[in-house]
């Protein structure tokens, strides 16, 4: 049986136009069944069924009370997240959510061409990837630096784009344990052509396939 995706795009902030296109392009993988949903009561459900919840370019406060603690039993418990582009701009207000993820967004340059290095090759999401991958995005800066909580497995090349304020150690992407549960973040994924390119799309399934346990 094909793995199920919960794959939630709320937002009640900023919201990006390649949200379409990011769904489309993860229900056309045929690595998941998709089920896509903005509807917060579908986080009071329970999760169990799912390999992996993923907030795609969610942005602010989109989970309802019930909807928070649903979310954390399922990740405390053995459950996949999976976090992508904006979900770093969500729920600010749950400070577990902060720990959950990694790190939070603080600003970002504008969209431009710069360098991910690959930190670990060995990663699903990072095997298929050059060892400095050629990019555009939005290169999201973050109010603490992840590393040390985190395992990182891209960071950005800030003398490759204009803008960088984080300096020489710069996490773009990473994975960590919470409780049973596995989280994986990247912090690209901005337009819609992110959604297209080969090499981004390796490099999200396979962190999400990471996340749901399905890569080993």
């Amino acid at each position: 049986m094909t793995p199920r995706l919960l794959v939630y795009t709320r937002t009640t902030d900023y919201r990006h136009d390649s949200i379409p296109n990011a769904v489309n392009a993860l229900s056309t993988l045929g690595e998941f069944t998709v089920e896509h949903t903005e509807n917060p009561t579908d986080l009071e459900r329970p999760l169990e069924a799912y390999a992996a919840v993923v907030f795609l370019s969610t942005s602010g406060d989109v989970l309802t009370p019930a909807g928070r603690e649903r979310l954390a039993a399922y990740v405390e418990s053995g459950g996949g997240f999976a976090g992508v582009h904006a979900a770093a701009c969500t729920e600010y207000g749950w400070p577990y959510y902060g720990e959950l993820l990694g790190a939070r967004f603080e600003r970002h340059p504008e969209y431009q061409p710069g360098k991910a290095v690959v930190e670990d090759p060995e990663h699903p999401a990072t095997r298929r990837l050059p060892a400095v991958w050629g990019f555009t995005d939005e290169w999201y800066d973050f109010r603490s630096n992840p590393r040390g909580r985190v395992r990182v497995l891209l960071r950005a090349d800030e003398a490759s784009y204009a803008g960088g304020g984080m300096g020489a150690d710069h996490p773009l992407a990473w994975c960590r344990r919470q409780g049973d549960g596995r989280v994986f973040y990247t912090a690209l994924g901005h337009a819609a052509e992110a959604y297209r390119d080969p090499d981004f799309l390796g490099h999200l399934s396979g962190g999400i396939a990471w996340a749901g346990r399905l890569s080993e």
